[in-house]
């Protein structure tokens, strides 16, 4: 069971990795979704981390519909991100009708090669996930798709997360659920949905709120109730 722990500092990073995440995803913007962090930011935090680095590609935070102008600022981030010693970007690309907008993404991964992929939660915008599901199926680049399974927490869509995970078992493409997970309820929505990679943002940070750093304790009890 891999856990991706979200950072927008350098000390939330080292934090996480102290306390035994398996990979990192570095944005900024926290209260906005996540943005692409500031390129020093980058540099720094794939210096100092042992563990896997992600980087948030997202230009702004008004959703997943791209303009011309766009897709070229994302595929510079992208080759920034590679320089800079990222294991791999996250983004996710949509058309104004809400379905994957297969020619932006085929540039962000050509932009990509040799990074790891995640496609993120633009996935839980689609109107109609197992459409673009089949979509993604269609790119052996992307290693997984960060989803709550379209609800606002994921421990709401164990049904639509089973049924995700099941389609894409003889796949390459890994189903990790994120949004809303926490010590409370890790247990239960794994003994439901059997996913290999789970995705944390504030149910590891103190007060359960991005206006606090990560919280090393609920980073190990989760690790400590996934491994029991």
């Amino acid at each position: 069971m891999l856990i991706e722990v979200i950072a927008d500092t350098l000390s939330d990073a080292l934090i996480a990795q102290e306390a035994g995440a398996g990979r990192i995803e570095l944005v900024t913007g926290l209260a906005e979704g996540g943005l692409t962090p500031g390129y020093a930011v980058i540099e720094r935090v794939c210096k100092e981390l042992k563990i896997p680095v992600n980087v948030m590609i997202r230009p702004h935070s008004r959703g997943f519909c791209y303009s011309e102008e766009d897709i070229e600022i994302m595929i510079e981030d992208i080759s920034i991100c590679k320089k800079l010693g990222a294991a791999g970007v996250v983004f996710g690309v949509l058309t104004p009708q809400q379905q994957v907008h297969n020619d932006h993404l085929k540039r962000l991964i050509d932009a990509a090669e040799g990074l790891d992929i995640t496609f993120h939660r633009a996935f839980d915008e689609a109107d109609d996930q197992f459409a673009a599901l089949e979509s993604l199926l269609q790119y052996p680049q992307i290693s997984r798709i960060l989803t709550s399974g379209g609800k606002r927490s994921a421990a709401d869509a164990a049904e639509r997360l089973t049924r995700l995970r099941e389609l894409t078992a003889n796949s390459h493409l890994k189903i990790m659920a994120g949004a809303g997970l926490s010590i409370e309820n890790i247990s239960a929505f794994l003994d439901e949905v059997p996913v290999t990679e789970v995705h944390f943002g504030t149910g590891v940070r103190f007060q359960s709120s991005y206006d606090h750093q990560i919280d090393p304790e609920r980073v190990r009890r989760i690790i400590k109730i996934i491994s029991a």
